[in-house]
């Protein structure tokens, strides 16, 4: 597995290719992708990404000014270069001024949890020192507009882009933050070791994952109707950027070869300080049959890749990005449950038969447009059938743990949150929302923040 997430220049691009590169041909781009999005291997490292919405610690719902967040990472006084905390992990900034940690990959489960959690100490204290809190939600739930406060050609591209099908677009890059846990695509076989049937386990898992780990409620400082507005966002933007390649049967190298040329063009690099935006309608595909200001070359095609996000992304390894950003240390359990019933071939045998009463997902919409995903999203786990496979789905995670040799306190974690949340039939939106009715309880005039939805995302 490569790092998990690229260094600093994701956010502004790699460098323009020369223009006297050989541009591609319509076969070279597809065996490249094919090829370097699942690179095969025994299955064993683990990395996280994890988003956090930055909120002024003494008021979360007062504008916090992006030069607080700057001062925070300066203090960090992080080498130059790519901004890596002291366990190795990198440092980012999202659109709206969200904070993202990627963390190297790990050896072990264990491995992550102990970098990731000695390099979040840091990063909080940094934030800490200067009145800042790092809050783990998958939407912001205070009505405090969506600014783009860090500004690159990449944004800039791709806020015009996601904009020309409604406000969705900005909400996702300036509001929302998830949890994405990274793991090998595994070896070119048959069995639960093999790519092609973790890439089917991991699109038949991502409904439980929204449902269990649902925890973005409120939108403008209402609730929208659903558990997981992140995930209700990520259902209406633009689809040939956002779904999984269907059919999930068959080799999903070519599956998402195809989808990946086939997707319109979020942006076209140029030098100079010129804008970054994509002529409407032009898919990769047609860039490569001609149309468009220039022949493409490998590093367009390199940079293309990276403005995909359908729910599982191949990029060498998988990147699951469904899961809403969790409170605290609350990363931990995606991190292990999904480590767990990928790596471990009994417990991905149990999660398979757990997850096939909920149906065959090629039978529906890809995800995550499919009724399942709606439900999961909608209901979380006060779905009977949705609750039943989480919990066969951290029965077997929990069995699974000590064989990888998972610290206590992780499998501690992972106990806890099943018996306090999906047990219930909860999630951790309904503390959201429990916390949203309490105040306003507390606050005359605030009592329909409780009953009146914001337009159901």
């Amino acid at each position: 597995m490569k790092p998990v997430r690229p260094p600093i220049q994701t956010d502004a691009g790699p460098p323009q290719a020369p223009p006297t590169v050989t541009p591609l041909t319509e076969s070279q781009a597809e065996a490249y992708v094919a090829s370097v999005c699942f690179k095969i291997g025994p299955p064993r490292r683990v990395g996280v990404e994890l988003e956090w919405i930055v909120q002024d610690a003494r008021d979360a719902a007062a504008p916090v000014d992006p030069a607080r967040t700057d001062a925070a990472v300066e203090a960090l006084g992080l080498r130059p270069g790519p901004p890596a905390l002291p366990g190795g992990s990198l440092l980012t900034r999202e659109p709206g001024g969200q904070v993202e940690l990627s963390s190297p990959p790990a050896e072990s489960l264990a491995d992550c949890a102990e970098t990731v959690l000695r390099d979040l100490a840091v990063l909080r204290g940094a934030f800490a020192a200067r009145g800042l809190n790092l809050a783990g939600t998958g939407t912001d739930p205070h009505p405090r507009g969506r600014r783009m406060v860090v500004r690159a050609p990449r944004y800039a591209a791709m806020a015009e882009f996601f904009g020309r099908g409604g406000p969705w677009g900005r909400v996702m890059m300036c509001a929302s933050a998830s949890v994405q846990v990274c793991v090998d695509a595994g070896t070119d076989g048959p069995g639960p070791h093999g790519f092609r049937d973790r890439w089917r386990l991991l699109h038949r898992l991502g409904p439980v994952l929204v449902a269990a780990f649902a925890n973005s409620p409120l939108l403008d400082g209402r609730p929208t109707g659903r558990r997981s507005t992140r995930q209700a966002v990520w259902e209406r933007m633009e689809p040939t950027h956002t779904l999984a390649p269907a059919p999930l049967a068959g080799d999903p190298r070519t599956a998402w070869a195809r989808a990946a040329l086939d997707a319109e063009l979020l942006c076209v690099r140029r030098p100079g300080g010129r804008p970054w935006t994509a002529p409407s309608g032009l898919t990769f595909r047609d860039w490569l049959r001609g149309a468009g200001e220039r022949p493409p070359t490998l590093d367009d095609l390199r940079y293309h890749l990276t403005t995909l996000f359908p729910p599982v992304r191949p990029q060498g390894h998988f990147e699951l990005r469904m899961i809403d950003a969790q409170p605290g240390d609350g990363w931990l359990v995606p991190t292990a449950l999904v480590t767990a019933l990928l790596d471990d071939p009994r417990a991905a045998d149990a999660a398979l038969a757990a997850l096939e009463p909920l149906g065959d997902p090629d039978r529906d919409l890809p995800a995550p447009r499919g009724s399942l995903w709606t439900r999961a999203s909608t209901h979380a786990v006060a779905d009977p059938a949705l609750r039943r496979a989480a919990l066969a789905c951290f029965a077997a995670a929990d069995g699974a743990l000590p064989r990888l040799d998972a610290p206590p306190a992780v499998r501690n974690a992972l106990a806890a949150f099943a018996d306090r949340y999906t047990a219930a039939g909860r999630c951790p939106a309904d503390d959201q929302l429990d916390a949203l009715a309490g105040r306003s309880r507390r606050g005359p005039g605030t009592d329909t923040a409780t009953t009146q939805e914001t337009a159901p995302c």
